[in-house]
């Protein structure tokens, strides 16, 4: 019982995180020079591409792809000044979405 405990606890510590960090988000954009926001816009979706490549070589759950997928949309909605999407994808629809995506086979980037 404990060792569930202790991972309850962690899951709700990573939980109070990303909502700080989505707090800080808005904050660091607002703040920005106007100037920096295409470099920031560049960068982001560079990051993400190449996070996106290591997690489809990884053995992880159709979970964290969907959370993975929901975050960067809603990142790029906050990128662009606009309200996130509402509603959850299914996680098996973001995993289907990645997959089917060009260059990708069986999971693997080729």
């Amino acid at each position: 019982m404990k060792n569930l405990q202790e991972a309850t606890e962690r899951i709700c510590e990573l939980k109070g995180s990303l909502i700080a960090l989505d707090a800080l988000l808005p904050s660091l954009l607002e703040a920005l020079p106007p100037a920096t926001h295409d470099i920031l816009v560049r960068s982001f979706e560079a990051h993400a591409e190449a996070a996106r490549t290591v997690i489809l070589n990884t053995p992880i759950s159709d979970h964290v792809l969907a959370a993975f997928e929901r975050d960067i949309a809603r990142t790029r909605a906050v990128l662009a000044g606009t309200e996130p999407p509402q509603g959850n994808l299914h996680p098996r629809q973001a995993v289907e979405a990645i997959l089917n995506r060009p260059g990708i086979r069986g999971g693997y980037l080729v």
